[in-house]
């Protein structure tokens, strides 16, 4: 039997990380008391909720690993050598990281290719935000937007119409699902940050306008699956295209065609390399480098 990789989350966890992993192909023992570190092989950093020198001494053989979901933009530590010099490995959202995270899974290919809905809602445009940090200019951009294209808004930020039974992410999907456009613009402008603002249309069948990661056709799972924002120079322009597509079904169509097309491999391939749970793949790393000596 090997001896199982213990890791403890020092300062975060994700909320719906279960007490164990049993599909994991090592053993692994999750810790969640700060106090327990002497016994964890591993010691998983939350940067967002650190961003400072660890007060704490590593022990000899264990790895300090910094873990983020939120751009290097909002949280500038993570693009700090001096800081990042504190861990041994990177479990983020960049491309780069020992531990890749993005903001899809294993699943994602199948639930994308689900065929969209009717396009019910009287407004071309949805716009879920409810960060207030905001360091992309979205919230500006989609004021300026409404001028001149109906928006409907149901997040925190520029609300003007609200969600009556809320049941989260479903509703969510539910509800973009109804309309032409989805304003997909994330919180921060960053290399490989593209989140669930633009994967989730595309899971619900609602064309995503896209503002963020300059990267993003990297991850995009068809040919004409988006459209660019930096392709228009003012929002007024963005709204006259919008307001011309979506009046041509036959060219809406043409950026939902991707849908009956097989995935671009590229994306079937990435999807594939993260189909191991992220603990899972960090503790099979430890355990390979411990093997190694």
């Amino acid at each position: 039997m090997p001896q199982p990789v213990t890791i403890l989350f020092y300062n975060e966890f994700w909320p719906s990380l279960p007490q164990s992993l049993p599909e994991c192909p090592w053993p692994c023992r999750l810790l969640f008391d700060s106090a327990l570190l002497p016994e964890a092989d591993v010691v998983v950093f939350h940067i967002p909720t650190l961003c400072e020198p660890v007060d704490v001494e590593e022990r000899p053989g264990q790895l300090w690993v910094a873990w983020s979901m939120e751009s290097e933009i909002n949280y500038p530590c993570l693009a700090d050598a001096a800081f990042m010099q504190q861990f041994d490995l990177t479990m983020t959202y960049r491309r780069d990281a020992d531990i890749w995270v993005p903001y899809f899974g294993p699943g994602t290919p199948a639930q994308i290719q689900a065929p969209p809905q009717a396009k019910t809602e009287p407004a071309l445009a949805v716009y879920l935000a409810s960060n207030p940090h905001d360091r992309s200019g979205r919230d500006r951009y989609v004021a300026e937007l409404m001028r001149h294209l109906p928006v409907d808004s149901y997040g925190r930020c520029l609300r003007n119409r609200t969600l009556p039974h809320d049941k989260g992410r479903r509703s969510k999907l539910e509800t973009i699902a109804r309309y032409k456009f989805t304003l997909a613009f994330e919180n921060s402008i960053a290399r490989d940050y593209v989140t669930e603002k633009f994967f989730d249309p595309l899971i619900a069948g609602s064309v995503p306008v896209y503002l963020g990661a300059p990267n993003v056709d990297e991850l995009a799972p068809g040919d004409r699956a988006f459209i660019d924002v930096t392709h228009f120079g003012a929002p007024v322009h963005l709204a006259e295209y919008l307001r011309d597509l979506a009046a041509d079904e036959q060219r809406y169509g043409g950026f939902l065609a991707w849908k009956l097309r097989p995935l671009r491999e590229r994306f079937v391939r990435l999807a594939e390399s993260v189909a191991m749970h992220p603990i899972c793949r960090l503790a099979a790393l430890a355990a390979r480098r411990r093997q190694a000596g």
